[in-house]
């Protein structure tokens, strides 16, 4: 239990970017968030029908659980959140998540327990970071284009999936999903030093080549800190397979199977 300032227990849990991504003045920049354990109130949230409705509840949970109040969710990179919800899980329910997985060898669906504190965080290069800055520069390797990005945060990710709301219409009449573009568009800052929003929009929609995309988000996905979510689990007839846990909407619910 942490030692704090705090009138309610709370846990110092750490974020696999070590804080690197954050300007200096953040709280997060301290590479740790302490967290609050649940109590009555989170499951009050976690059985909200409206949050639940809504694809609401875990961002409510998330955001009930910060200790700081200087520490906004919406600021937190993707795998720092993930990360959150990990810890947040095990001072929760404890360390032991329950799945329902397929069987790699026999196709039978069979359960297992992961040891949620077994997880561990992606290995960094950190020489590729700048200290207090996400901002990164990359050179497709076929057309040469010199790209300026960032990694995405949970705010990002919420209005990647408003504008995908929005274009929702468009999709069921294309048939054509615009998740990838719609993501590329809000990650990329600039094309050859050009930071204006309709020339990056135009890039990606008529001039990045698929095989430059390709090793562009293999690139952020070798940059991007995390969690490890996969781990290794016995087959029925006793062969070793990595698989990749689940995570979805029954994760702070123990009882439950997915």
């Amino acid at each position: 239990m942490a030692d704090n300032q705090y009138d309610f227990p709370t846990e110092e849990l750490s974020l696999p970017s070590k804080g690197l991504l954050y300007s200096k003045d953040s709280p997060l920049s301290s590479g740790k968030i302490e967290v609050k354990y649940m109590t009555a109130k989170e499951e009050d949230i976690l059985t909200s029908s409206n949050l639940i409705e809504r694809g609401t509840v875990i961002d409510k949970l998330l955001e009930s659980v910060i200790a700081d109040p200087k520490v906004k969710l919406n600021d937190m990179l993707i795998g720092d959140k993930n990360a959150l919800m990990v810890g947040t899980r095990v001072l929760g329910y404890g360390k032991d998540y329950p799945i329902t997985l397929k069987d790699p060898d026999t196709g039978n669906q069979v359960e297992h327990s992961i040891d949620l504190t077994s997880l561990k965080t992606l290995k960094l290069d950190e020489k590729k970071y700048s200290a207090g800055k996400n901002l990164f520069s990359y050179t497709l390797p076929h057309s040469k284009v010199v790209l300026e990005f960032r990694l995405v945060t949970h705010k990002d990710e919420l209005e990647v999936g408003n504008t995908l709301k929005a274009l929702e219409k468009i999709t069921k009449v294309t048939g054509v999903s615009k998740e990838l573009t719609t993501r590329l568009k809000k990650q990329i800052i600039s094309i050859d030093g050009v930071d204006d929003k309709k020339v990056v929009d135009d890039f990606v929609d008529n001039k990045f080549l698929s095989i430059d995309s390709r090793e562009f988000r293999a690139h952020i996905k070798e940059l991007s800190p995390d969690i490890n979510f996969e781990v290794e689990i016995t087959s029925e007839i006793g062969e070793p397979h990595m698989v990749t846990i689940p995570i979805g909407v029954t994760f702070f619910w123990p009882e439950a199977r997915v």
